[in-house]
C-alpha cells in the first residue's frame, strides 16, 4: 500500500511499513489526520493487560512534539474527539493578564476575566509575556487540551497503582510557545479545573509532564485545592494535570495493619476453637453428622482461617524472595479470598432454602455439591488469572509517592476488578437480597406471635447480626471506603474479627445448652435444616 508523504524538499511516493503505530510512527514528524487518530487510539489500546504492544516513550514524545509542530506550523485551531487546540499571535506589550478558556470538548479561547461562564480556564499574567526577549513583538502561543483516555500513555509511574488514582478526566492542557523553552517565570500561571467534590481520601495534585523522566513531577508547582475547583500555579510552560489519588500516609498504613494482625490473629484462635468444637460434637452426637448447617459454618471457618493466614505470611513477607515466590503468595491469597467469598454466599443459599423456600428442599449429596462450588470455582479463577499472569509485586504510596506498603498481590487493574471487585460485588448483593427477604420473614412471624413471646423482637434482631456475619455483611464496609480512614478502620476491625462472631454463633447454636437455644428464633433459622443424603 502506497500514500503521500509529505516531507521537506522531497515529494515522492514512499510505501508505508506495516507495524504497530502504539510502538511509535517511523517517522515521529509526521502530523496528518491519519496519524494523528491512528495515534490517539492508542489512549485507549495500550493498558497493563499488554493486549496491545506499546512503547510509552515513543507515544508520549510524540504527543509532546506535536504540541511544539502545532505552534510553529500555520494552524490556529484544532478540534477532534480527542484533542481541541488554539494556537494564537500575542503581543508582547499585552498591558494586561490574558485568559483563555479550558472548557471540555470546545477548542480554548480568550475570555475576559470576569466571564464566569469558562470555569476552566489559564490566566497568563503579562509579566510573562514582558519578560520574554526583546524583538519578539509577536509570539505564537498554544494551548492544547489532550484526553489522554484510560490507558498508560502519559500515567507514569504515579498512577500505575491499582488504587483509583488518575488524571482527573483524563485530561492534559499544554501550553507552548513553540521553540521558546520558559521556565522559572517571575510571576506563576494559573490553570483553573473545575470538579466534583472529592470524598476526604482522596488528593487532588497539581503536575506536570517532565519529559526527561517521564513521569509527573510537582516541582514548581503548587496547589490551591477548593471544593468545587482547584487553581494550579506553575512557573514555566508544558502539558499539566490535575492529578486524583488516595491519601493514605504512613502512619495510617501501619495502623491498619496492626488492626488487621490483631483482629486476624485473634479470628485465627477462634475459628481454630469453632473447628475443633465441631469435631467433638461430630463424635458426640450421631445426629449432628447429618447436618448441613454445621457442616456449612465450619467449611466458612476453614476458609476464612486460611485467609488470616494467608494474609499474615503475604504482608510479613513484603516482596522478599523471587518472583515466582510473590507471584505464588499472590495467588494463594487471591484463592482464599475467593474461597471465603463464595462460601459466604453458599450460607446464603442455604439460608434461603431453610426459611424461604423451606418446603421441597431436597438434594442429593448436597454439601458434597455445595464443597465443589466453594473450593473449586474459585480455584478455577485462579488459574485463569494466573494464566494472564497478573499476579506480582504491589505498592501501596502517599500523596508524596511514598511507599508505605508492599505486598505480593494484582498488577493488572482488569483482573483485579474483575475477579475482586466485582465478585465481592455479586456475592454481597446476593447476600444481601437474602438478608432482606429473612428479616422480613423472621418479624413478620415476631409481628404475628408478639402476645405469646414479648422477647420475639430483640431475638429477631440478634439472630439477623449473627446471619450478618455468616453471609459476609461486614464486607460490604468496603464500599464506603471512598468515605475516609475512619471507614477503612471499622472495616479492618470488623471483617478482622468475623472468626469471633462465627464461634459465638456456633457456640449459641450448638454449645452446650442446645434444647435451650432451639427455642429461640436464633436456633429456629438454622436447624430447619437440609439433609445430605451421601
Amino acid at each position: 500500500m502506497l500514500r503521500v508523504t509529505p516531507c521537506k524538499g522531497d515529494s515522492t511516493l514512499r510505501p508505508e511499513k506495516p507495524r504497530n503505530v502504539c510502538q511509535g510512527l517511523p517517522d515521529m514528524n509526521h502530523y496528518e489526520d491519519f496519524d494523528l487518530n491512528r495515534t490517539a487510539g492508542c489512549f485507549s489500546k495500550c493498558t497493563q493487560s499488554q493486549k496491545e504492544p506499546c512503547h510509552l516513550g515513543n507515544l508520549q514524545r510524540y504527543w509532546l512534539n506535536f504540541e511544539t509542530y502545532l505552534v510553529e506550523s500555520q494552524t490556529d485551531t484544532l478540534n477532534t474527539s480527542f484533542l481541541t487546540a488554539l494556537v494564537k499571535s500575542i503581543n508582547t506589550s499585552a498591558p494586561e493578564d490574558l485568559y483563555f478558556s479550558l472548557t471540555p470538548s470546545q477548542i480554548p479561547k480568550q475570555v475576559t476575566k470576569d466571564d464566569h461562564q469558562h470555569p476552566d480556564r489559564v490566566r497568563l499574567p503579562r509579566s510573562f509575556f514582558g519578560s520574554l526577549k526583546s524583538g519578539r513583538p509577536m509570539v505564537r502561543l498554544g494551548i492544547i487540551i489532550l484526553d489522554v483516555g484510560p490507558g498508560n500513555v502519559f500515567k507514569g509511574s504515579l498512577l500505575n497503582r491499582e488504587d483509583g488514582s488518575s488524571v482527573l478526566n483524563n485530561r492534559m492542557v499544554g501550553l507552548t510557545l513553540g521553540h521558546i523553552n520558559v521556565i522559572k517565570m517571575a510571576e506563576p500561571l494559573e490553570i483553573t479545573f473545575s470538579h466534583q467534590y472529592q470524598p476526604p481520601n482522596m488528593s487532588l495534585s497539581c503536575e506536570f509532564w517532565d519529559a526527561t523522566k517521564g513521569d509527573w513531577s510537582s516541582k514548581g508547582c503548587s496547589t490551591e485545592a477548593g471544593v468545587r475547583r482547584t487553581v494550579c500555579r506553575c512557573d514555566h510552560l508544558t502539558f499539566f494535570a490535575l492529578l486524583l489519588r488516595p491519601i493514605l500516609d504512613e502512619a495510617t498504613v501501619k495502623a491498619l495493619t496492626h488492626i488487621s494482625q490483631a483482629g486476624c490473629g485473634t479470628s485465627m484462635i477462634f475459628l481454630a476453637f469453632t473447628i475443633v468444637l465441631y469435631a467433638v460434637l461430630r463424635f458426640s452426637r450421631q445426629r449432628f453428622k447429618s447436618e448441613d448447617a454445621p457442616k456449612i459454618h465450619v467449611a466458612l471457618s476453614i476458609s476464612l482461617f486460611l485467609l488470616n493466614l494467608a494474609f499474615f505470611i503475604n504482608v510479613g513477607q513484603r516482596l522478599r524472595g523471587s518472583d515466582a515466590a510473590c507471584w505464588a503468595r499472590g495467588a494463594i491469597f487471591h484463592y482464599f479470598l475467593l474461597c471465603a467469598f463464595t462460601w459466604m454466599s453458599l450460607e446464603a443459599f442455604h439460608l434461603y432454602l431453610l426459611v424461604i423456600k423451606v418446603f421441597n428442599t431436597y438434594f442429593g449429596h448436597y454439601f458434597l455439591k455445595l464443597s465443589l462450588v466453594g473450593w473449586v470455582l474459585p480455584a478455577l479463577i485462579v488459574i485463569g488469572t494466573g494464566i494472564a499472569n497478573s499476579y506480582g509485586p504491589y505498592s501501596i504510596r502517599d500523596e508524596k509517592n511514598v511507599t508505605t506498603l508492599e505486598l505480593c498481590w494484582f498488577r493488572e487493574n482488569t483482573a483485579l476488578y474483575v475477579t475482586v471487585h466485582g465478585y465481592f460485588l455479586i456475592v454481597f448483593l446476593f447476600s444481601a437480597v437474602i438478608l432482606s427477604l429473612v428479616s422480613w420473614k423472621i418479624f413478620t412471624l415476631s409481628s404475628a406471635t408478639a402476645g405469646k413471646e414479648k422477647a420475639q423482637h430483640w431475638k429477631g434482631v440478634l439472630t439477623l447480626l449473627g446471619l450478618s456475619c455468616l453471609v459476609g455483611m461486614p464486607w460490604g464496609l468496603a464500599l464506603l471506603s471512598s468515605l475516609g480512614p475512619f471507614t477503612a478502620y471499622v472495616f479492618a476491625l470488623f471483617t478482622s474479627l468475623q472468626g469471633v462472631f462465627i464461634f459465638c454463633w456456633f457456640i449459641v447454636l450448638y454449645w452446650p445448652r442446645q434444647s435451650t437455644a432451639t427455642s429461640s428464633g436464633t436456633a429456629r433459622v438454622d436447624h430447619a435444616h437440609t439433609v445430605s443424603h451421601e
